[in-house]
């Protein structure tokens, strides 16, 4: 069905929309979308390699810039990128 790349990318488009919408620590995450910490900390970590640069503010994340990726772009399809990755 969908890639592992795909998953991947989509994961990361949509922690980076949790994290902008305020449910931005790893238990928050973990709580919304019932990600295992692992995956949680490791799609966090893994936000420059799509451009996306979080500051890490003593376990608060922000975005501190989008860089290539249009977060307008998320918001419009936030309903298929859940459905895609099974989450809530």
């Amino acid at each position: 069905m969908y890639s592992k790349t795909q998953t991947s990318f989509y994961r990361r488009l949509y922690v980076a929309y949790l994290v902008d919408s305020g449910i931005n620590t790893v238990p928050a995450i973990m709580a919304h979308t019932g990600m295992p910490r692992r995956t949680a900390q490791d799609t966090l970590a893994a936000m420059p390699e799509i451009t996306i640069e979080l500051v890490n503010e003593g376990g608060r994340f922000s975005i501190r810039s989008w860089g290539a990726i249009n977060k307008k772009w998320i918001k419009e399809h936030l309903q298929h990128v859940t459905d895609v990755l099974e989450y809530r």
